[in-house]
């Protein structure tokens, strides 16, 4: 069960287009992927709804964790996209 702390790159935080492209790559997993702030409530990260009703801004903390067979890889590129700024 890989977790991860990373802090959101995007310009705009997780909204709109990063979340939508954060949101298809978390679906090709296979198993469960959740996202939350530290210490929060996490929500299911193939859940456009629910990663938009986090409202993580630019520069906010948040922590991945996954499950499954690919999960470490599954880890690698989920937090590989959140520390880039892909509204750029």
């Amino acid at each position: 069960m890989p977790e991860i702390t990373v802090k959101v790159a995007s310009s705009v935080g997780l909204h709109a287009r990063p979340a939508s492209l954060f949101v298809k790559a978390a679906a090709k997993h296979s198993g469960p992927v959740t996202i939350g702030r530290p210490g929060g409530t996490p929500v299911d990260a193939r859940s456009m709804l629910s990663v938009l009703g986090l409202a993580i801004e630019h520069g906010e903390e948040v922590v991945l964790h996954t499950e499954g067979d690919d999960a470490d890889k599954a880890l690698a590129e989920l937090s590989r996209l959140l520390v880039t700024d892909l509204d750029s």
